[in-house]
């Protein structure tokens, strides 16, 4: 019997790699990511490097709810971010945020270097994750992030030494240093915060309105001249699609997070005609009886069921 031979190729530290064990080994990362996230933190057992351009406290505060006490105590941090003034104006990066972790744990570096935008987290060199959602609110929660979980220890090790490479580049900074920092990015915060309250009425008024009108462009784009109940049904197969069968309760929020400019519950927008805002629900009952006569979707014990023979079709 002849035996079919297993690709191997040699990477650029001379390691052989197995494709078939490589390919079992990467698994896709959606907006759940964070999941995964979590795993990755609590496993680390003696070192966690992280590279996130920005970062919040509620992104800290992630990572230390997650952390072992083995890295608490033990075990070494390397945190490669973007300090620079304008990320700290824009609420894009705390430094605050940093030192609330530096603290809690025993071994922490902190390497500042501008126009990172890398987003990766390594534990041990044993597992990696490269995505592109950062240590924010949004990237935690809200925004549709995309990535992969790496669990070949080479291809993690390899991931890991890049990353040290990168943070040499930047500069490391103290306790000290940081601690000053968040005085003075306190004061730059405020006088932008003041700088924005006290602009012109008339100009904020402007503003306000230029927004408004580019918003509902947006809108009629997204709607390419059909009716909003039409993007709905698309994204009701998407989510029976991704999470199973779902009841209009559960549809409601998951609709509404993926489509937050058509579903805006704090007012009834009307752009050519159609309604918004409050009229959303309505054009989801649209789309899932729409769906339901066309023989997609069914609803069975108060859950849509997606028929997935003819959804493919």
């Amino acid at each position: 019997m002849r035996l079919r031979r297993r690709k191997v190729t040699q990477n650029r530290f001379g390691v052989h790699l197995d494709q078939q064990a490589l390919t079992s080994s990467i698994r896709p990362l959606g907006k759940q990511w964070g999941l995964t996230l979590a795993s990755l933190v609590a496993s680390a057992q003696s070192e966690l490097i992280v590279a996130s351009p920005f970062v919040v406290s509620y992104g800290t505060d992630f990572v230390l709810r997650h952390l072992s006490l083995s890295m608490r105590t033990r075990g070494r941090l390397v945190f490669i971010t973007d300090l620079s003034p304008k990320n700290v104006c824009q609420a894009a990066t705390e430094p605050a945020a940093l030192m609330s972790l530096a603290g809690a744990l025993a071994n922490t570096t902190i390497r500042h270097l501008p126009r990172v935008h890398a987003k990766v987290f390594v534990a041990d060199g044993e597992t990696a994750i490269v995505t592109s959602g950062n240590l924010t609110t949004g990237g935690l929660r809200h925004n549709h992030e995309y990535g992969v979980e790496l669990r070949e220890r080479v291809i993690a090790e390899i991931v890991r030494r890049d990353l040290l490479e990168l943070a040499e580049l930047g500069a490391s900074v103290s306790c000290e240093s940081l601690a000053a920092y968040c005085i003075a990015a306190a004061r730059v915060r405020e006088s932008f915060e003041q700088e924005q309250r006290t602009a012109a009425a008339a100009a904020r008024r402007q503003l306000a309105k230029a927004l408004r009108l580019a918003e509902d462009d947006l809108v009629r784009m997204r709607l390419a001249g059909g009716a909003m109940h039409a993007v709905f049904a698309k994204t009701i197969r998407y989510l029976l699609r991704m999470h199973g069968p779902l009841s209009t309760e559960e549809l409601h929020p998951l609709i509404k997070d993926l489509h937050p400019d058509l579903c805006d519950d704090s007012v009834d927008r009307v752009i050519d005609g159609q309604h918004f805002g409050k009229k959303w629900k309505h054009a989801v009952r649209t789309a899932q009886q729409q769906l339901k006569k066309r023989g997609f979707i069914e609803l069975r014990q108060g859950r849509w069921f997606l028929q997935t023979q003819q959804d493919v079709t």
